[in-house]
């Protein structure tokens, strides 16, 4: 006669019926996941839209402290030639660079990767922005410029 374990009475036992799920209850939790990401992948986009935009004010924000730092050093901004890869690497003829005023040149590049833009409109007045992820001028949402 042969001696089976425990374990093998066990599962000679149990029907087969109840060894997994069916293929219908992997079917209904699939649909009730499917209409769970309907309605809350909108809601999700909207957020990231939103945190973009919001990572791109703190950027700029940061982006100008340190053209302010480098006004302090150098007397002056660094003009549109120079552009923002002043504050990462010194520029000729500026001897009294004391950069890098930006760690990485990473932080120079908006959330949606392209390089911040820079102006400077006046002696004293400069601008840094980004036209948002639809890289044009104006709009509403994650498409509207962001400024200082």
């Amino acid at each position: 006669m042969l001696h089976l374990s425990r374990k093998q009475k066990l599962h000679r036992e149990r029907p087969d019926s109840e060894a997994g799920f069916t293929l219908v209850e992997l079917l209904v939790v699939l649909a009730i996941l499917a209409m769970l990401a309907t309605f809350a992948g909108p809601q999700v986009l909207r957020y990231l839209g939103k945190a973009r935009t919001d990572a791109a004010r703190v950027q700029i924000s940061a982006i100008v402290s340190s053209l302010e730092l480098f006004a302090l050093d150098n007397g002056g901004y660094p003009t549109e030639e120079m552009g923002l890869n002043a504050l990462v690497r010194p520029p000729a003829g500026l001897p009294r660079w004391n950069g890098p005023y930006i760690k990485k040149a990473d932080g120079l590049i908006d959330p949606w990767g392209r390089p911040y833009n820079y102006k400077a409109a006046t002696p004293g007045q400069i601008q840094v922005f980004t036209l948002g992820r639809d890289n044009t001028p104006g709009g509403t949402g994650e498409d509207q410029d962001v400024t200082n």
